[in-house]
């Protein structure tokens, strides 16, 4: 059993804290400021709404990028961005992997809404039951940001923010689709805006028959189901907020989706695990307030409640149930200290809770953070420091650091490099899981740590623009599942990832054309398999997109390569998937301002490829969609 360590009072550190609010508030530099190039400003970078100076590798995923791409769900979009891998239990609405940059979804943090979200017993966050009608944009920020939001932000951090009322007024809209496997979707929304207060409200069905999930074995002839495995899913989500004549700014947000996904569960004999499948409900409630006490002093305090809950049935019965309730406050002063100098004073709160079916040692646990950022910018040089401190009920202390430097060598070129630490606590099942013939849990098995390096390169010229980033990190004390009878988590002695991102896109005889390219060297550095790659991590990949528009019709076109992976860490040669290429087509066709049909193929070659040893993925799809949105 682990010892909780006692948690000593925050009254001090609060205390502490106003009274250096109070004094830096007063504080003006007037500093020289020239002409520095920036990327685009991304909220989750710096958790704040207007950085000084961006620094971070980041991708913006626009509502008109989501329409134009017409993805079937949130991991099939981000797969095109540079440094994500993905892989899943076959078809819509399973279990899927999205990692950034060779770590473990486990080592990627979640927000939707500013509100963190996932199984606090899996670690993982259930991405493919977010519907993308429900979203508004997606921001991406690659590499270590433990040092602003704490624990699993090893890998980077994804952000989700729902629609949000766009014009004054009350906009209407509406879509629905159709297509291969019975699949369908509707979804509708009203937002509206009027001075002050906005809302916007959402609502969407989806259900598909899907696809046979897992393929025939031949070492397991009997546990093979040749069935469709399909899936349904009903979602909301209400946003809003008010502006009141003080400068006080109130917002809140509420998201739910319920979902139903079948899956192959036969066991190697054939005599059980019929009928399986899972209902999910994934929640997300969260307030936000913002004011302005003094001129140079912001204040934001925001509350967060998200549920992630699971029951699996198989044989007419409930097989097992994880529920997780997660309980966050947040409090946030950013006090400008002159021109182009900003510096980020906050406090964390998190409480997780678990209900399940089985047995755990521990069923709850709190951490709590205290954080502190500066950003400034001098001439042509841009800075951005972090340090935080984490205090885990069940680990203690953990300190964390980051520090990233841009230089514009021009007005179109800048370099920029970046150093950061980061860690994460181990899951309840990482600890706890009951034991069984086939996994158990391991109490002894202690928080992963990493330290990670950046170097970039950024260039935007009259033909268009690119990025190069080289990256390296390390991981000590890695966590993962392995050996058989039980299959328990231990620490290997140390990962190392590295990789490099390439980015361009250009517009040639009115073609506009983007693409990415991914190389990546993720290594496991334990005793046992010195060398190896670490599990469904693929060390290439290629993003390529090419669309036009000819008046009120839009073609596209996009192709998305994987190298080979090895499915297990012992990487023999009967755990290999070998590489793919898949094509996609789309086009669009604008009836009038209001009304527009869609089309897209997917998987247009109908390529067979697995990302998941003995798990299948669609083959060629076709999916009609109509929209509305009154303007």
């Amino acid at each position: 059993m682990i010892r909780k360590p006692v948690d000593r009072p925050a009254a001090g550190v609060l205390l502490g804290v106003v009274s250096l609010y109070l004094s830096l508030s007063c504080v003006s530099l007037a500093l020289a400021a020239e002409p520095l190039l920036l990327a685009e400003s991304v909220v989750t970078a710096t958790r704040t709404e207007q950085a000084t100076v961006a620094i971070a590798s980041s991708s913006v995923i626009t509502r008109e990028d989501i329409e134009r791409q017409q993805p079937r769900d949130v991991p099939e979009l981000l797969r095109s961005l540079a440094g994500v891998n993905v892989w899943s239990n076959g078809g819509r609405g399973k279990a899927t992997t999205v990692s950034l940059r060779g770590t473990h979804d486990k080592h990627l943090l979640v927000l939707v809404d500013g509100i963190k979200i996932g199984s606090a017993t899996s670690g993982s966050a259930a991405l493919q039951n977010i519907p993308v009608e429900q979203i508004e944009r997606i921001e991406v920020v690659r590499g270590p940001r433990s040092s602003l939001y704490g624990s699993e932000a090893m890998g980077g951090v994804i952000q989700i923010f729902t629609r949000q009322a766009q014009e004054v007024g009350f906009t209407p809209g509406f879509a629905v689709s159709a297509g291969s496997r019975s699949t369908y979707r509707g979804s509708a929304g009203l937002q509206g805006s009027n001075g002050p207060g906005w809302f916007s409200l959402g609502l969407v069905s989806e259900s598909t028959d899907g696809i046979n999930a897992r393929s025939f074995r031949p070492a397991a002839p009997a546990a093979y189901e040749p069935d469709a495995d399909g899936f349904r899913e009903h979602s909301a989500s209400l946003r809003g907020g008010y502006r009141f004549a003080g400068g006080l700014e109130l917002d809140a947000n509420w998201l739910q989706s319920e979902n139903r996904s079948e899956f192959d569960s036969r066991n190697t004999r054939g005599t059980s695990g019929f009928d399986a499948y899972s209902e999910g409900d994934l929640q997300v409630l969260g307030l936000r307030a913002r004011f302005t006490p003094l001129a140079a002093w912001n204040v934001t305090l925001q509350g967060g409640h998200s549920e992630d809950r699971s029951e699996n049935f198989q044989d007419d019965r409930l097989y097992s149930r994880f529920d997780t309730l997660r309980d966050s406050l947040a409090w946030q002063n950013d006090i400008r200290l002159g021109a182009g100098q900003l510096l980020s004073l906050g406090l964390d709160y998190q409480r997780d809770r678990i209900d399940t079916t089985s047995r755990y040692a521990e069923d709850s646990r709190f951490n709590r953070g205290v954080f502190a950022q500066y950003q400034a910018r001098f001439g042509r040089h841009g800075l951005q420091a972090a340090l935080r401190h984490d205090r885990d009920e069940f680990f203690g202390g953990h300190g964390t650091g980051s520090l990233a430097w841009r230089y514009a060598l021009s007005d179109a070129l800048s370099l920029s490099a970046s150093y950061g630490t980061a860690f994460r606590a181990p899951t309840f099942n990482d600890l706890y899981y009951p034991a069984s013939a086939s996994t158990a849990g391991n109490p002894d098995v202690q928080p992963e740590t990493s330290q990670s390096y950046e170097l970039g390169l950024e260039g935007g010229q009259a033909w268009g623009e690119w990025s190069l980033h080289a990256f390296e990190n390390q991981i000590d004390d890695l966590i993962e599942w392995q050996g058989r009878s039980p299959m328990r988590p231990t620490n290997i002695s140390s990962a190392r990832i590295r990789g490099l991102e390439a980015f361009a896109g250009t517009e040639l005889w009115g073609w506009r054309l983007t693409g990415n390219l991914t190389l990546l060297d993720p290594r496991d550095l334990s005793p046992e398999n010195r060398g190896h790659l670490l599990p469904r991590r693929a060390k290439r990949s290629l993003n390529l997109d090419l669309e036009r528009r000819f008046g009120a019709f839009g073609v596209g076109a996009g192709v998305f390569a994987n190298s080979y992976r090895f499915d297990a860490e012992e990487n023999s040669d009967d755990q290999r998937l070998p590489g793919y290429a898949l094509v996609d087509l789309r086009a669009d066709y604008h009836l009038s301002a209001e009304w527009k049909a869609q089309v897209k193929v997917s998987n247009l070659l109908d390529r067979d490829y697995q990302t998941a040893q003995t798990y299948e993925q669609p083959g060629r799809a076709v999916l009609f969609s109509v929209r509305y949105q009154a303007l």
